[in-house]
């Protein structure tokens, strides 16, 4: 147990704030071109991998009931880092778009690696944000996602996957033997309808038509179409490019980690649409260190699930008699799951294990595997 005296130490929060290291690097890529196109993507995946395979797990759980004022370091983090991205973001919009040393392909890539920070640190550190109770935290989280153009994200995380997760009603947990070529396509297309469709019916409950002002939406569309307007008049309509193909890039890395977070588990149907309550097995945990920093222990995701108001240096990790485990950290398993043989041979057996592990008594499990069952209630 790391004890509260030490966690709240700049000390022991420093290695969080590793995701700073991105912002030089985009930059170097942005003014020197050519091969250093590359460093982002490398730095954020391969890198990351690399280090994992090297410092290993990280086992230690600090005291959950740690209160906030001894978190100061981690929360400054997520909130500092709002600025910082819009800077980042839409300054190399503006020097990129009429930047002569760089080509066409070169200024893509530029912006490809963008969105390997917008994604992999961006909408990671708003799902810290849109978590917390203050208002502050929550328009920050808006923000991010505003930048990606995926503001939706928070209601339907909030609304639906969280209190339907594991359950044909969310869309986000991954069915058994779907490859993510399937999953991607059908997790855009239902999860925009869904998070609508839970504000509206939100408002219903209060006698409020869905154009009622305290809708959200109307915020999401404000935000996004202020972010695209600030990329045209920085960069004209190859800014607006250069923005639109960050975002694409960073909403593939969330649906990416979306797919891992949940593949193949399921919470039992009890019968007349009722579902067991969520627990720590209906999540994968990865304990890798080094990703864990860079992620903000997004990979605790057991914990997340079963308690979704932590903190992030508050997130417990399980061991193997509570919650199934990732063979490897998400930076190696995102790249796993692009190569749909590869994903299948390395995880399903590793669903199978898990379903006669905690679930012996079901023998028929196409129901499950199809998104079959009836909807919760």
């Amino acid at each position: 147990m790391i004890s509260n005296a030490t966690l709240k130490t700049w000390q022991t929060a420093i290695p969080f704030w590793i995701s700073f290291l991105l912002i030089p690097v985009a930059w170097i890529s942005a003014v020197w071109g050519g091969w250093t196109v590359l460093l982002l993507p490398l730095a954020s995946w391969y890198v990351f991998a690399a280090l994992d395979g090297l410092v290993g797990l990280d086992l230690e759980n600090a005291d959950p009931d740690t209160p906030d004022a001894d978190l100061t370091w981690y929360k400054a983090l997520t909130i500092i880092w709002v600025p910082v991205q819009f800077l980042t973001l839409f300054s190399l919009i503006w020097y990129v778009s009429d930047a002569a040393h760089l080509s066409v392909l070169e200024k893509l890539m530029v912006f490809f690696g963008v969105g390997v920070i917008t994604g992999t640190i961006g909408i990671n550190y708003s799902h810290e944000l849109m978590h917390q109770s203050s208002r502050l935290e929550r328009l920050l989280a808006d923000i991010l996602l505003a930048m990606v153009l995926y503001s939706h994200f928070r209601s339907e995380h909030l609304l639906v996957h969280h209190r339907y997760v594991g359950t044909p009603r969310d869309p986000v947990t991954a069915r058994y033997n779907e490859g993510f070529h399937r999953y991607y396509p059908r997790v855009l297309r239902q999860c925009l309808a869904s998070a609508f469709r839970a504000e509206r019916d939100k408002l219903a409950r209060k006698n409020l038509p869905w154009t009622h002002r305290s809708n959200p939406f109307f915020r999401y569309w404000a935000l996004q179409g202020g972010m695209l307007l600030l990329a045209v008049l920085l960069g004209g309509w190859g800014g607006a490019g250069l923005f639109l193909m960050q975002a694409g890039v960073a909403i593939w890395q969330l649906e990416l980690v979306n797919y891992v977070e949940h593949y193949g588990l399921t919470r039992k149907h009890l019968g007349d649409g009722k579902y067991e309550h969520v627990q720590p097995r209906h999540s994968w945990n990865a304990a890798q260190k080094a990703s864990n920093r860079l992620l903000i222990n997004l990979q605790r995701h057991s914990d997340h699930h079963y308690k979704p108001d932590r903190r992030f240096p508050l997130l417990q990790t399980y061991g193997t008699s509570q919650a199934p485990q990732l063979p490897h950290g998400y930076p190696v398993m995102t790249i796993a799951a692009m190569v749909p043989p590869l994903w299948r041979r390395v995880m399903n057996p590793r669903v199978r294990r898990w379903r006669q592990r905690y679930y012996p008594e079901i023998t028929d499990w196409r129901a499950y595997n199809k998104g079959t069952n009836p909807l919760p209630r």
